[in-house]
């Protein structure tokens, strides 16, 4: 897969990529990840990237040209272009698995008081991650990426994501490890008892019932 991020702050993504998990991605080959500054594509002579909205109000908006000019560089036919939008699909587990088996997708990043509208039709997804504002997409971006990179097959055990929060609309069970007893706190019976007939059924137990406690809007689905 190939992951071409779109972004007026590049600086941000420094690090992010370089540690755990998807440092090792990238190492095998399993991923390709790009940054890219929409600022290299502007046409005005101080490569200025944004203006006053029509219609006056508050802050900057996005202009067309860079965005367009910078996907269209590097669109090809397998690509998928997402927006990070506040009123975007909300992002879901889901939405990461049938992510991860594109080859190639491409994430804008908003920012400033918004983009022009006209952005919006060069864009196959729009994406939001939560009912809350962030300062802009790059932070959207990087949680798309980390959610859907860990998925491509041969980054992790298969069975670990199998088991995740979120899959069946379930949340997970809660896990132990050594010591049996710390601090008065016991390590449930059924799980040291060998039994995995019975392992299997007290996880299930707990992770529907954790789900009623916790999200049972998900229950709801």
């Amino acid at each position: 897969m190939k992951i071409d991020i779109v972004t007026l702050f590049p600086e941000m993504f420094q690090g992010i990529f370089s540690q755990s998990i998807i440092s090792r991605a990238i190492n095998d080959k399993k991923v390709e990840i790009n940054i890219h500054n929409f600022r290299d594509y502007s046409k005005d002579p101080h490569h200025k990237v944004d203006d006053t909205p029509y219609g006056g109000g508050n802050g900057m908006v996005l202009t067309c040209q860079p965005i367009f000019d910078c996907v269209e560089d590097l669109k090809t036919e397998d690509s998928i272009v997402i927006l990070t939008t506040p009123d975007g699909t909300p992002y879901k587990q889901s939405m990461a698995y049938d992510l991860s088996k594109e080859k190639h997708l491409i994430i804008i990043c908003g920012h400033y008081e918004g983009f022009d509208e006209r952005i919006r039709s060069i864009c196959d997804l729009e994406i939001s991650i939560g009912d809350y504002i962030l300062t802009g997409g790059e932070i959207a971006s990087m949680v798309l990426t980390d959610s859907i990179v860990r998925l491509i097959p041969g980054v992790i055990e298969e069975e670990s994501h199998q088991k995740d929060s979120f899959n069946n609309n379930l949340l997970d069970y809660p896990t132990y490890t050594k010591p049996r007893n710390f601090r008065g706190m016991e390590v449930p019976s059924v799980l040291v008892n060998g039994d995995h007939k019975k392992i299997e059924e007290y996880r299930k137990t707990e992770s529907i019932k954790r789900t009623k406690e916790r999200r049972p809007d998900l229950l709801e689905k």
